[in-house]
């Protein structure tokens, strides 16, 4: 993993905000994969979903560091810094 993103200060100890994408969950609708905001716990959906919650989320509050929500993946990135972390 890289280690070029300079906001690994500001990941904090997280609970998730619901069990699959808070807004869409909200909505009704679907989601393919799920992230973790590692700022605040905020879980949306990826980009490969249609509503693409996770990155409207970053765009909302700036939370730049996300993890994958997916069961066995053990992924973070950072919407910033365009890096894996």
């Amino acid at each position: 993993m890289s280690t070029n993103c300079t906001h690994l200060n500001e990941i904090h100890d997280v609970t998730p905000s619901a069990n699959g994408c808070e807004e869409c969950l909200k909505m009704g609708d679907r989601w393919v994969h799920l992230r973790q905001c590692l700022i605040c716990g905020h879980v949306g959906c990826c980009d490969s979903s249609k509503n693409k919650h996770a990155t409207k989320h970053f765009h909302g509050t700036g939370h730049p560091v996300v993890k994958s929500f997916e069961p066995g993946e053990d992924w973070r990135w950072c919407y910033i810094d365009k890096t894996f972390v």
